[in-house]
């Protein structure tokens, strides 16, 4: 059996959502080394600078290694036993519960936990303790993502894979900075454009210039908490012209009726004044994104957290199986964030 406190070891990044596959080098039980995991399928070996600085991380004088306790709220930490440790945290949570009641007790888990932990601390606490009060960084964060995805699109979680990139000849990215928050990806999808750059197009919808809009064939520059009037406008233009799969959203979609009303409102003028962005550019962006052969969206909390505005949505059946990219035969398609 492999030794775990040296040699190399397979690990996960602990950073971003791309969930990069690392290697570490552990000697005497202490990471020395990082280097990305070859045979890992979101970043094939790639690593970015937060992962290279993962080593000095783990070694500075501050990090706690061991529980420890204050006799008094006012006293320095001292360390203890794990077992102790342990024991003094039930004591406590049993004392607080039995005096004030399970909903005393509140959990807060970071967006670092894996799904297994999540299920465990859900158990201790609705199981044993009787509370529902579970919160964690997760859904904080992805809570209008969840709601967007199961509204539009059916289901809670996003249908696009990493694959889909090297597929795709048209990025809508909207509320990211993928090149600074998302790097590995980024590469990607910089790789993507530039192996093609007269058949991959890159629309970037960022009120800043930044890094990512570098390769943006269009970069809308469209006024913070607008996004929902442009892709109003967008879809106006994509209805208007005949650029929808109507026997897809007749076979696979509900809503479509209700929405069409809506979209009707936000004509690219409208938009426009809105936006900040010449009715000309999103017409433009809405045309590249409608006669791509495979358009992939991808956004990040830029998205949820600045557009506050509330528009029906067309809701696929539960048949319904999205994809990342559109296959377009006569028509764009399907595209998925």
């Amino acid at each position: 059996m492999p030794d775990p406190t040296n040699g190399w070891q397979k690990t996960l990044c602990p950073y971003c959502g791309v969930g990069c596959g690392l290697l570490v080098q552990i000697e005497d039980g202490v990471v020395r080394r990082v280097k990305g995991d070859a045979d890992h399928p979101s970043s094939w070996g790639d690593i970015c600078a937060k992962a290279v600085h993962l080593a000095p991380t783990l070694r500075t004088p501050d990090r706690l290694l061991h529980p420890q306790v204050r006799a008094r709220r006012d006293a320095e930490p001292a360390r203890v036993p794990w077992e102790f440790a342990v024991r003094f945290v039930a004591d406590r949570l049993r004392e607080i519960s039995a005096v004030h009641g399970p909903d005393a007790v509140a959990f807060y888990g970071s967006g670092q936990l894996l799904t297994e932990e999540y299920y465990v601390a859900s158990k201790l606490a609705k199981g044993f303790l009787g509370t529902n009060n579970f919160d964690t960084n997760s859904r904080l964060c992805m809570a209008s993502a969840v709601a967007g995805y199961a509204r539009s699109l059916g289901s809670d979680g996003p249908p696009g894979s990493y694959e889909d990139i090297e597929s795709a000849d048209c990025f809508f990215l909207i509320g990211t900075n993928t090149a600074d928050c998302h790097p590995v990806t980024w590469k990607r999808i910089r790789k993507r454009k530039l192996a093609a750059p007269d058949e991959v197009s890159v629309i970037v919808a960022d009120p800043r210039w930044t890094e990512t809009a570098d390769i943006a064939d269009l970069h809308l520059p469209l006024r913070p908490g607008s996004d929902i009037a442009l892709l109003n406008a967008m879809l106006h233009v994509l209805w208007k012209e005949g650029l929808l799969d109507q026997d897809f959203i007749a076979g696979h979609t509900g809503g479509w009726s209700e929405l069409r009303p809506v979209i009707a409102r936000y004509p690219p003028d409208r938009a426009a004044a809105i936006t900040g962005l010449s009715a000309e550019i999103i017409v433009a962006a809405a045309r590249r994104f409608g006669g791509a052969r495979a358009a992939m969206t991808l956004w990040s909390m830029g998205r949820p957290s600045w557009s506050s505005s509330r528009t029906p949505t067309t809701r696929p059946r539960p048949r319904a199986s999205p994809t990342c990219c559109s296959r377009r035969r006569s028509g764009p398609r399907r595209t998925a964030s």
